[in-house]
């Protein structure tokens, strides 16, 4: 490695950089405007991944952060290298998901004058960043890196975007690393909760009857798992989870309810509208959570923990705030907790449970056809629940939230905020780099999957050992059951005419397995497990099935659609 004080290009003071951020895997795909970068690569002791199209790089990077709890790298060209990055961008955006992108662009005298391969990046993801630059000297490559990775990674996480001119790049200064640490910015607002908003909270845990801690991703962001189950347990409070926050508390555990919301469990809803306190941890009462905002848990007391000031108060109202690391805020809480007498509460919320948890029992019931819940139901037996699983968007995904048990923080990744189909792939390539000794596994439909099956070449270059369970179902799932809901089943645009995944995944190299019947799920699972190469599932399921209960978009929390038909039931509809 070159040593502080030395002249250096800004390509190498990039890479340079990246290294002193601890950073070994980078994904990304070149072109002419960062050409001078990856001509400086070589010199380097960074393992460059590449994609296949930019937003692969950028889910990649992603699924990179999450996994590994660290910053995600993406690098891609100017123009439409850059422009590719966006959906990636947005996805972690919206899930607090810190990763830098670093992009080429033109030469510095040029931008303006519509130059091959211009756009103006920072401009275009303005809104969908914590922060972006534009470097267009080579003397601010790397302070502009070194606050890029202070901003994505602290407070509340997200991307950053460094915008690096090609003659930036190629010109030469004299690096010293810590002349370019970060200054602390003049402005910096103090968002530590006042002792008497702790006391208040506390009034309001010991008065409760009939509490509930609503568990988000920022419990997993905070590394706050240990000290949510301490506080659960030693209060006697239940717990609730969002999608992301899955993983966050054990399945297992007896005071863990399940998921709340649009596809959540029915009795944890119901238990939510009934509830006299709820405790928000590290989520922002997103819509799929809340149903409608004029009827939700309108008995209920608020105390919200959050870092985001600006999350307080947005969607719902709160009685108590406590701004602040989750992990550090609960750190204090419980030195004054005490215990909550909510055994009534317990006994009841279990009655509303009744004998519909259909997911805890050994078989769900198989009539002949081969449902995704079979699928998820027997993958989650045969990996004993210790896989890190990524998932794409739709209902497979819902279905995996509900059939597969996280007990482990990490366990799950997927895109909540924004949706992205075609998220799966590429970000289970980014955290199979991150954690290379987990068993990885992409459960993905057959309509995301097709948005970026092209990072299967990624796969087979890098040799990654991970496995795809695609559901099959021969349709665009979740927007054909709305279709059969609210729109009389006219199913427009959704069915879809699929490849052959099987010869797919071998003409790229991988193994393939296609999959029709249920006693056939567990072999194949299992074949793919063993296998020391990456192996695609293809599960042909039932085509019409769909995910319940569901929550209608704007009606009240406890509202849920039930399944129609007990006999192919395959979700708990309490």
């Amino acid at each position: 490695m070159n040593k502080t004080g030395m002249n250096k290009t800004g390509a190498e003071i990039i890479w340079e950089s990246l290294l002193r951020e601890g950073v070994r895997h980078v994904f990304g795909y070149p072109g002419g405007a960062i050409l001078p970068t990856y001509g400086a690569l070589a010199r380097y002791d960074i393992q460059h991944i590449l994609v296949r199209h930019e937003q692969g790089a950028t889910h990649m990077a992603d699924g990179y952060a999450r996994a590994s709890g660290g910053v995600g790298v993406a690098l891609a060209t100017s123009g439409p290298g850059a422009t590719n990055m966006v959906t990636g961008i947005a996805t972690a955006m919206m899930d607090s998901s810190p990763i830098v992108c670093i992009t080429g662009q033109v030469h510095s005298k040029v931008i303006g004058f519509d130059a091959f391969q211009e756009t103006d990046i920072t401009g275009v993801t303005l809104p969908i960043t914590k922060h972006n630059y534009l470097v267009t000297r080579p003397e601010d490559v790397a302070p502009s890196i070194r606050e890029a990775f202070l901003i994505a990674r602290s407070g509340r996480p997200g991307p950053v975007l460094v915008d690096i001119t090609k003659d930036a790049q190629q010109g030469s200064c004299l690096f010293d690393w810590e002349a370019a640490a970060p200054r602390q910015p003049a402005y910096r607002p103090n968002h530590t909760a006042a002792a008497s908003d702790y006391e208040k909270a506390l009034e309001l845990i010991r008065a409760s009857r009939r509490p509930l801690i609503l568990a988000g991703h920022g419990v997993l962001i905070s590394g706050a798992s240990r000290s949510l189950k301490t506080f659960a347990e030693r209060a006697g409070i239940p717990v609730a989870l969002t999608l992301l926050g899955l993983g966050a508390f054990p399945a297992s555990h007896p005071l863990n309810l399940g998921m709340m919301g649009m596809h959540g469990e029915a009795w944890v809803n119901q238990a939510i509208q009934e509830a006299d306190l709820l405790l928000a941890f590290g989520m922002r009462f997103d819509d799929r959570v809340t149903g409608n905002l004029a009827t939700y848990a309108q008995n209920a007391k608020k105390i919200h923990i959050e870092i985001d000031p600006s999350e307080i108060n947005k969607n719902v109202q709160v009685d108590v705030a406590l701004i602040g690391d989750l992990m550090e805020v609960l750190d204090v809480l419980l030195e004054d907790l005490q215990p909550v007498d909510s055994a009534a509460w317990l006994g009841h919320i279990q009655a509303l449970k009744g004998d519909s948890a259909v997911r805890d029992i050994q078989n769900l019931p198989d009539n002949g056809h081969l449902y995704a819940a079979h699928v998820i139901n027997d993958l989650w037996r045969e990996t004993r629940g210790r896989a890190l699983v990524v998932t794409d968007v739709g209902q497979h995904q819902m279905w995996e939230a509900q059939y597969y048990h996280h007990e482990e923080p990490r366990s799950l990744i997927t895109s909540g905020g924004l949706g992205t189909m075609g998220f799966a792939l590429p970000a289970a390539i980014g955290a199979k780099f991150a954690r290379p000794d987990a068993e990885v596994w992409v459960v993905a439909g057959d309509g995301g999957f097709q948005m970026t099956m092209a990072e299967l070449a990624t796969l087979a270059q890098e040799k990654i050992k991970l496995n795809i369970a695609i559901i099959n179902n021969g349709y665009l799932g979740m927007v054909r059951q709305w279709q059969e809901f609210f729109y009389e089943k006219q199913y427009t645009a959704t069915p879809l005419l699929n490849p052959d995944f099987v010869k797919l995944a071998e003409a790229f190299g991988i193994r393939g397995i296609a999959i029709h019947q249920r006693g056939q799920v567990r072999a194949a699972v299992e074949a793919a497990r063993q296998d020391p190469g990456p192996v695609l599932l293809d599960f042909h399921v039932e085509q019409e099935d769909s995910v319940y209960p569901m929550v209608a978009a704007g009606a009240d929390l406890d509202q849920m659609i039930r399944r129609p038909n007990p006999i192919v039931e395959t979700a708990a509809d309490a």
